[in-house]
């Protein structure tokens, strides 16, 4: 079954093990000045996969508290990110990690724009960039670990398992605590549903959660306006692959890869 996490934010007080524990299996440089992980700047850029961010709210009580919000690639269960990868490069697997495969990527960036979440990111400042974002520290989960950030946790934040067992033990968590939690599971039904799924006592707007998306998956929804369109501009994705793959083997082509028949050499 596919995976998922379940991020209990009443309990998160921003000590940010998880983002140095991202940082080190990712093996992902530290910024802290100008791309902090932590605090009120905290943002998801090229080398931070993972941040906490903090917001001051105002409790149940009427005082005024402070609330932290632990973000990364939410993982959608139909991502709009792959749908709109023209050569493959981001891939949504069965264990439920959005999978980037750089080596596949033409830069192209149609992910970047096709996020509703606004996640995934480019390396501007290198010679030969690449996109960056989470990938639920795909490794581990196929080995049947639970991802790096997880495992570090001091305060048992978040929860791993099977996505739908946590969607349930989500919804029993909220009834058995009238009052503690909104009713509202964000990533249940969010563009179709998310692997990481959050429960918080505090509106997900004031988190800095995007919270005006479509509740069925992007892809669905696109293909939806695609299918009113002209055939002729449904080609263009086919014409487009055509032309990165002929590029391709005109590249390979130049050096040296190919043999006189046009085939790999041996």
């Amino acid at each position: 079954m596919s995976k998922g996490v379940l991020v209990d934010m009443t309990k998160c007080f921003g000590c940010g093990a998880c983002t140095v524990a991202c940082k080190l299996w990712n093996e992902k440089k530290y910024d802290e000045v100008n791309k902090p992980t932590l605090g009120e700047a905290a943002q998801l850029v090229d080398i931070n996969w993972t941040v906490v961010s903090k917001h001051d709210v105002t409790d149940q009580g009427g005082h005024a508290a402070w609330r932290f919000a632990k973000k990364q690639c939410l993982h959608c269960v139909d991502p709009a990110c792959a749908s709109s990868c023209l050569v493959g490069a981001l891939r949504k697997t069965p264990e439920g990690p959005v999978v980037y495969h750089p080596d596949l990527c033409v830069g192209c960036r149609y992910c970047m724009v096709a996020c509703p979440f606004n996640i995934p990111k480019y390396e501007w400042d290198k010679s030969f960039p690449k996109v960056s974002k989470c990938q639920m520290c795909f490794t581990r989960v196929v080995a049947g670990e639970q991802p790096a950030c997880i495992a570090v946790c001091p305060n048992q934040v978040m929860q791993f398992g099977d996505r739908d067992q946590l969607v349930k033990v989500a919804h029993q968590r909220i009834a058995a605590h009238k009052g503690l939690y909104i009713d509202h599971v964000f990533g249940e039904t969010e563009v179709g549903g998310t692997a990481w799924l959050y429960l918080s006592d505090q509106p997900f707007d004031k988190l800095g959660f995007k919270t005006a998306v479509p509740q069925e998956s992007l892809p669905a929804y696109t293909w939806q306006i695609l299918s009113k369109l002209p055939a002729i501009l449904l080609g263009w994705t086919a014409i487009l692959s055509g032309i990165y793959f002929i590029n391709k083997r005109r590249n390979a082509a130049a050096e040296g890869k190919l043999d006189h028949t046009g085939g790999p050499q041996a």
